[in-house]
């Protein structure tokens, strides 16, 4: 192959992870708004529960034969796989969805877009993993912007602590799945992106289905409407496959670090998908904060790439 047509086979694997992973997070923000959405039309707990009782199906039909090969891995590493479905999928996402009824989806979308400021504290704690002075400098611009959106841009709110609960839960969240992602460096090495997938949601609809009882026990439960079964069917495809694969392929096309900047996409898109379809506000104070968190993950980045050359 000349050197001509590798460089148009490597533009056009490029484009074609690009547009993968865009359309992986455009299927993330979406979630966002639809967690929103669901809000009087299925209760969180089910929601959570139901997204994957749809899942496992449809994940089954698409790669049963990956699955079926490598269960037996996934078996033998059944604690593993438990806790990581449990705190990964089922806590981060029943808290997500109870998040959505106490705040916007614009504030969702713009505190899960720093994620990877959490995951970059969690690798320091968990592994020691080294923080340039750029990097510090970035997780706390990027804070700086979730204490913006939390406090709704009023300093009187944050000196009181007057901090929206919806925000809070969506925080909890997010240190939860900053978590999960650090732990996946224990990931058996024996099992691929999609046995482990599959792995985890089995082991998410496990944990979810207590959740779920005891909202019915307490009386706390909405089953679906007609709105409340296409939210199930949103959730069931797009985020938790679509995305998935979407993603997966992006990785394989150009890499993980390439791939990882379009999660930055996330906290952009769900403020225009939220302006579009739900009819929020996009104030002054979300552009700030939007701003500072983007702001503070490029900082990281920067510091990330001083440290290789270094």
């Amino acid at each position: 192959m000349t050197l001509d047509a590798k460089s148009a086979a490597a533009d056009k694997s490029s484009a074609l992870a690009y547009l993968f992973l865009t359309c992986t997070s455009l299927c993330w923000a979406g979630n966002v708004v639809v967690g929103r959405f669901a809000v009087g039309e299925i209760s969180p707990m089910l929601l959570t529960t139901l997204r994957w009782f749809v899942t496992l199906p449809l994940l089954a039909a698409v790669a049963h034969r990956v699955i079926r090969r490598e269960w037996p891995v996934l078996r033998m590493h059944w604690r593993f796989v438990l806790v990581m479905g449990a705190l990964g999928y089922t806590a981060f996402n029943a808290l997500f969805y109870l998040a959505a009824h106490t705040t916007t989806a614009v504030n969702l979308g713009i505190i899960q877009g720093a994620m990877p400021m959490f995951v970059l504290l969690g690798a320091f704690a968990a592994y020691r993993t080294p923080v340039t002075a750029m990097q510090a400098v970035g997780v706390t611009v990027t804070m700086a912007g979730v204490v913006l959106i939390a406090s709704a841009g009023s300093f009187e709110r944050l000196a009181a602590l007057a901090i929206s609960q919806g925000d809070l839960l969506m925080v909890i969240a997010c240190m939860l799945y900053a978590g999960y992602t650090v732990a996946l460096r224990r990931r058996p090495a024996a099992v691929s992106a999609f046995g482990l997938f599959a792995g985890l949601a089995t082991a998410a609809l496990a944990a979810s289905l207590p959740l779920a009882a005891a909202e019915i026990a307490i009386g706390a439960v909405q089953w679906p409407t007609a709105k409340g079964w296409l939210v199930i069917a949103y959730v069931a495809v797009f985020p938790s496959i679509v995305a998935q694969i979407c993603f997966i392929r992006g990785v394989e096309l150009i890499g993980p670090a390439r791939a990882g900047v379009f999660v930055n996409l996330v906290p952009v898109l769900t403020p225009i998908l939220a302006v579009a379809t739900l009819g929020e506000r996009f104030e002054v104070f979300h552009a700030a904060a939007l701003a500072l968190v983007l702001g503070g993950i490029w900082l990281s980045e920067r510091g990330k790439a001083a440290r290789g050359r270094g």
